[in-house]
């Protein structure tokens, strides 16, 4: 285990050696060969795993190819079949159904969009309407209220003339009466 057995003087010899033929000459020069022969067994049986791998490998490649490779020519055979007829069939019936389904689509929303631009229009002259109506009202109510504003001030002045005239009319009775009582008091 130390390392300083007989395989310590041929290493040394060996030295100038490329690595390979040193191993070579240790194990042909060496009492240990068998075991260094049992050992190289256990290592390739034990840690190389790639004959297994590669054996496996080509296992699982065989498998698929006679398994699933027919399989996958065939599904894909028929998805380029459906394909192709939905292509040539499908598509040009769902084009020519969408294509008179929308003009009809479109006629429907013309006479649509026709009909509200006329209510609209129908709209707005009933709204003219009324704001004329409501503008000729509010023209005669100022109209009206001007005319009874005037004929008021024309009531107002003439209850005035007439208050005034009541008021000399009661003066010159009450100085008539004074005077006619200044007469009765200077007898």
């Amino acid at each position: 285990m130390s390392g300083a057995g007989p395989a310590s003087p041929g290493r040394s010899a060996a030295s100038p050696l490329p690595s390979d033929r040193r191993r070579e000459a240790l194990a042909a020069a060496s009492p240990i060969q068998p075991i260094i022969k049992d050992v190289g067994e256990i290592y390739s049986r034990l840690l190389d795993h790639r004959p297994v791998i590669q054996g496996e490998i080509r296992y699982f490649v065989k498998e698929f190819e006679e398994k699933r490779g027919l399989r996958e020519l065939r599904v894909l055979e028929n998805l380029k079949n459906t394909i192709f007829e939905t292509n040539e069939h499908v598509l040009p019936k769902c084009e020519q159904a969408m294509h008179d389904n929308l003009n009809e689509a479109i006629k429907r929303l013309q006479a649509a969009n026709d009909k509200i631009h006329r209510l609209q229009e129908r709209e707005h002259e009933e709204r003219k309407l009324q704001a004329d109506k409501l503008m000729a009202r509010e023209e005669k109510r100022v109209a009206h209220w001007e005319e009874l504003m005037k004929e008021q001030q024309n009531k107002q002045a003439e209850v005035d003339e007439e208050h005034r005239k009541a008021v000399e009319r009661l003066k010159e009775q009450y100085s008539e009466m004074e005077k006619e009582l200044a007469k009765y008091v200077s007898f």
